[in-house]
């Protein structure tokens, strides 16, 4: 595990510059982003839980939820129409991240139940409810940008 002071400089230096980078490719792998709504509320109240979280907390929130979503892309992605090579690359800066962000937390920190349930029921609800459907990972889509959204605010308040 690497220092605290560490990770709060590749946090500050690296972290929203993947971010601009994986949420770019995330707009540009498909068309416009679904007006649909996915039928697993936000969870809101978690981030706001967060927010007043101490730094190691908020690595180890920006850290499962990144590993959360890199989970729910590992399903049956037959029917995506999307760009292939900018969802690879999507994909490749995700990992990246996840391996930084993995350096700073303790292996001995519990994941957050709330959000791997969350992550959980979305994955039930959506992708299996819906049989892996484009439609279904147009709402994932929409979703996952909501959350890479809110871990870059989370990651720019954390200095």
């Amino acid at each position: 595990m690497q220092s605290v002071c560490h990770c709060c400089d590749w946090i500050r230096h690296h972290y929203g510059h993947l971010s601009a980078e994986y949420l770019s490719l995330l707009d540009q792998m498909g068309g416009d982003i679904t007006k649909q709504n996915a039928p697993v509320l936000f969870p809101t109240s978690l981030y706001r839980h967060i927010d007043d979280a101490e730094f190691e907390d908020k690595v180890r929130f920006l850290k499962e939820t990144i590993y959360q979503i890199t989970k729910l892309f590992d399903g049956n992605m037959k029917s995506v129409t999307w760009d292939k090579k900018n969802l690879d690359d999507f994909l490749n800066i995700l990992e990246r991240q996840l391996e930084n962000l993995n350096s700073c937390v303790s292996p001995a920190m519990k994941p957050e139940r709330r959000l791997k349930h969350y992550f959980k029921k979305l994955n039930r609800k959506v992708l299996r409810k819906m049989n892996y459907s484009a439609q279904a990972w147009e709402l994932i889509r929409k979703e996952t940008k909501r959350h890479l959204q809110r871990l870059d605010i989370l990651a720019g308040q954390m200095y």
